[in-house]
């Protein structure tokens, strides 16, 4: 019987064992293009999900309330929300009057004009 042996070459650096030479990864430019759209895709699909949702939690108002649950009252020259708020709940802070009033009532500042009709939340209504 006789044996096999598996041995190295004799001469490590000649052209038996060459090393495989190492490729380097070209992209051209149709390569980088379709890359790029591929890496596109997530964000094109998430903008168009918040397109369809329609920005809904973006609401910077509430929407109102029911029409049992405020009453009126009718501004007189000089009034302002602060005098507003002290007449309408006077055990309440004014604060957090006004700032039912102005959500109430949508208010985009804090100017009244006399004449004019602003909606009293009811849990501040005195007259109940």
């Amino acid at each position: 019987m006789s044996t096999v042996g598996i041995t190295s070459p004799a001469f490590p650096g000649s052209a038996f064992t060459r090393p495989a030479p190492s490729t380097r990864l070209r992209l051209t430019l149709r390569g980088r293009r379709v890359l790029a759209a591929l890496a596109s895709i997530p964000a094109v699909v998430a903008i168009s999900l918040a397109m369809i949702s329609g920005g809904s939690a973006l609401a910077s108002r509430d929407a109102g309330a029911p029409a049992e649950s405020f009453s009126t009252v009718t501004v007189s020259f000089g009034d302002t929300l602060w005098s507003i708020a002290e007449t309408v709940a006077p055990e309440s802070d004014p604060r957090d009057v006004i700032d039912a009033i102005v959500r109430l009532n949508a208010l985009e500042g804090v100017s009244l004009e006399a004449g004019q009709s602003l909606a009293i939340p009811a849990e501040y209504d005195s007259s109940r």
